[in-house]
């Protein structure tokens, strides 16, 4: 039975069709590479023990760009690293625990996926976790900075507003900084967007496209429905604003449900996932790779924000504009500048305070 489930999962790992398609396990595919020209890639999980770290690295260990897994947390991470192992899936696993052992794990990586940090639980937001998670990801960075000062950085820890400011200062002071290789992992908020407008205009998920721009966090979290494909026009103005609104409290959502025992982890491992492989195929030279990220923007005033952003071999290729707005996106673009703007510039204090 197992045999047959693993080769189901692997029948399901076929080439992705077009840049705008849903994510799922299509993502995870050599797309248009032997087993032989494949370049080899390593990957580091820092925080692989933690709600999203786990199941984060058994979706990598399957996907066949990763040739080298790191799995790295202050605890538990041996078990973690132990169990993937014996997936039999190409990519070598090595388990890594400690400070002492960060540096090893972090050593020749091409992309570092960062959920370390503490979820939220009932009643907390993202900015609620600020005190805790922005030291472990100053910590995080400043080794990044040391051992693999080329790597592309995607960043989920939260307030995702927040880190990715400080993660860009951190650099700055090592002398390492390449905003083409920061990224804030804002998919989720796609990945809620496309399944939540699918739903509701009643066509098939695995073809919708919804760009979501602004931040991570929200209202600061603005979905494009009126760009969103395939076109349903029997949406009602106050159905978008109900979809608008379930995408931004989506991980509320999740936190209630889960009433205090954890927050957004499998879907955020998904979601972390299908951008860890957009960024491979990037690097992998592969073309018109575009996807929703938090990244350095001229796009609007504010110097990060979210919108598409074409992938390549350096990382960002494009930042791509917001494209034609409703005038409900319109308001709801400048409602969200204020948040956004203090949210990152809390980040850059802190990251210059210390």
């Amino acid at each position: 039975m197992r045999s047959s489930m693993i080769r189901s999962i692997q029948t399901a790992l076929k080439t992705r069709t077009s840049p705008s398609s849903s994510p799922s396990l299509s993502h995870f595919s050599r797309r248009s590479y032997s087993s032989d020209s494949t370049p080899d890639r390593k990957v580091a999980v820092l925080g692989a023990a933690g709600g999203i770290g786990q199941p984060l690295a058994l979706l990598m260990k399957l996907n066949p760009l990763v040739s080298s897994l790191a799995l790295y947390d202050i605890a538990g991470t041996p078990g973690v690293a132990a169990d993937v192992s014996h997936i039999n899936t190409g990519s070598e696993v090595a388990g890594y625990m400690g400070e002492d052992q960060l540096g090893k794990a972090l050593e020749g990586s091409d992309v570092v996926i960062i959920p370390a940090g503490v979820p939220r639980k009932p009643g907390m937001t993202r900015d609620d976790l600020f005190n805790i998670n922005a030291g472990i990801v100053k910590s995080l960075c400043t080794a990044i900075a040391k051992y693999c000062p080329n790597a592309i950085v995607n960043m989920i820890s939260n307030p995702v507003n927040s880190t990715v400011p400080i993660a860009a200062e951190v650099f700055k002071k090592a002398g390492t900084y390449n905003e083409k290789k920061l990224f804030g992992v804002t998919m989720l908020d796609v990945v809620r967007a496309k399944t939540f407008y699918a739903g509701k205009a009643k066509v098939p998920v695995t073809e919708v496209d919804v760009p979501v721009v602004g931040g991570h966090a929200g209202i600061t979290i603005l979905p494009l429905f009126s760009q969103a494909t395939p076109k349903s026009n029997d949406l009602s103005d106050e159905e978008i604003k109900a979809l608008t609104k379930r995408t931004q409290e989506g991980g509320t959502e999740v936190v209630e449900a889960k009433a205090g025992k954890g927050s957004a982890t499998l879907s955020m491992a998904y979601a972390g996932a299908v951008f860890a492989d957009a960024c491979l195929k990037g690097l992998n030279g592969v073309l018109d790779i575009v996807e929703c990220s938090f990244v350095q923007s001229s796009v609007t005033e504010l110097p990060f924000f979210a919108s598409k952003v074409k992938l390549g071999k350096n990382g960002v290729e494009e930042v791509l504009g917001l494209g034609p707005l409703s005038d409900y996106e319109k308001q709801g673009l400048e409602n969200l500048k204020a948040e956004l703007k203090s949210s990152i510039e809390k980040g850059i204090k802190f990251a210059n305070s210390n």
